[in-house]
């Protein structure tokens, strides 16, 4: 009987580990094996979950076949303290071996932000506040100007005032790199005061090839202390930034006085009135040597420059023909 027994224990034992052995071979299948996606899919892990509630949520979403080979073989691979919450997206197919390894590696999705040129501070928070993806809110406007117009990567979860404070210290080393390669004898004394100019520029054209000329002509009339006359400092002067005036400048508008005028003003305003782009600022310490003083819209989307002031008439005249015979 004895002899039996253990014959019988033996045979269990035996069957028992090629039981096991077979499991084990299962799951090392199933945890190689391509996955049930049949095409890419996003999902948010949120921070703070543990491998067994990360594992039964890419269950849940078809990404992985079952919840408990996955979270075997994360522990198996001593991978489950290196798991990242985050946004993903896992291709077609993925096997669990490739979803545990692209969650260890925080392979998340990078999304985009892109602050165009010429935005004041204000409609830049609002468009920062409306990110989908970014969390927290802005409640403080940084100083006009203070943020370069770039596109930004970021991760889902990123917080918006840290986006500012990243768009902040671009526009600090811009200002940094640019201002020593400035041209020579420039009429402006420090890199702020070149920022307010490039803020200037970046509102007044919106074509490339146009921005080192308009910056030569408020230069060359920087230079012989004249006015600027910018039509866009007024419409700042009018709105404080916060959003397009929405209809034409009037003579009066001209002539009324605001700290940004610069029909009413002398040399430049106190600050920046948008967010110049890294061209801009290029083209204020690296204007086009010329001898124009006056610029005028030519009815093509660009600008009719004039040395002067009886050409420039003659260009007001031009324009203003053409926009009777569009208003027919």
């Amino acid at each position: 009987m004895a002899g039996r027994a253990l014959k019988t224990l033996t045979w269990l034992v035996v069957l028992c580990l090629i039981a096991a052995v077979a499991a084990i071979g299962w799951g090392y299948r199933s945890f190689n094996a391509p996955g049930p996606l049949t095409e890419a899919e996003t999902l948010i892990l949120p921070r703070g979950e543990g491998v067994l509630a990360i594992s039964r949520r890419l269950a849940d979403a078809g990404i992985v076949r079952d919840f408990r080979v996955f979270a075997v073989g994360v522990r198996l691979h001593r991978a489950e303290r290196r798991l990242r919450a985050g946004e993903y997206r896992f291709p077609a197919q993925a096997s669990m071996l490739q979803v545990m390894q692209q969650l260890a590696a925080g392979e998340t999705v990078v999304r985009r932000l892109t602050l165009p040129e010429g935005l004041t501070v204000r409609e830049a928070v609002r468009q920062i506040n409306a990110t989908e993806g970014l969390q927290g809110v802005i409640e403080t406007i940084p100083p006009e100007g203070a943020l370069l117009p770039e596109t930004y990567h970021f991760s889902y979860g990123d917080d918006r005032v840290e986006m500012l404070e990243r768009m902040r210290r671009a526009m600090r080393q811009v200002l940094a790199e640019a201002w020593p390669g400035r041209a020579s004898e420039l009429p402006l004394q420090t890199p702020e005061e070149a920022l307010v100019l490039a803020s200037i520029v970046e509102r007044e054209t919106a074509l490339p090839e146009e921005r080192a000329r308009i910056a030569g002509v408020f230069i060359n009339r920087l230079r012989r202390r004249m006015r600027l006359q910018s039509d866009p400092t007024v419409v700042y002067g009018i709105t404080g930034g916060d959003g397009p005036l929405n209809r034409p400048l009037s003579r009066a508008d001209l002539r009324r006085p605001t700290p940004f005028n610069t029909y009413v003003i002398s040399g430049l305003p106190p600050e920046p009135i948008c967010n110049p782009g890294r061209a801009a600022i290029e083209a204020v310490l690296k204007p086009l040597a010329s001898q124009d003083l006056y610029f005028v819209a030519d009815g093509k989307g660009g600008h009719a420059f004039a040395e002067s002031y009886a050409q420039h008439q003659r260009n007001v005249r031009q324009w203003r023909r053409l926009e009777r015979n569009d208003g027919q």
